[in-house]
């Protein structure tokens, strides 16, 4: 398991971007703090796998908070779920990210990674 953060670092309904890489493995994760647990996606729109902070670091929309947005084409996704609700790759999901909350720890539940910077290869999705 990887500590990304501490929740207490997150306020609620933050969206905060990580970068984790090892072998066989490179993803960008987005993490929402949701009260005292966190939801987690890939950072990779299903509509043309791009990222979905265009401007980096930006996920969630500036109209609607609750929403996080894609800025490639302007799609919206549900935070509790990951579908899009508006866009072109509406009724879609993102991908989640196996990511939990142990004790005040955010930490994803992947062995043989640590956090980078950035990727340096081609973004994995579900593996």
């Amino acid at each position: 398991m990887l500590e990304l953060c501490l929740l207490s670092d997150l306020k609620n309904g933050e969206a905060k971007g990580f970068n984790v890489e090892g072998s066989g493995i490179a993803q960008r994760l987005i993490v929402v703090r949701q009260g005292d647990g966190v939801k987690a996606y890939i950072n990779l729109c299903p509509h043309i796998g791009s990222r979905l902070d265009g401007d980096v670091g930006q996920f969630l929309d500036a109209e609607d908070p609750t929403m996080l947005f894609c800025d490639s084409h302007a799609a919206l996704f549900r935070i509790e779920d990951g579908v899009c609700v508006e866009g072109p790759c509406e009724g879609d999901k993102l991908f989640p990210a196996d990511v939990t909350v142990v004790g005040d720890a955010v930490v994803y539940a992947r062995d043989g990674v640590e956090l980078v910077d950035e990727i340096s290869r081609i973004v994995s999705t579900t593996e």
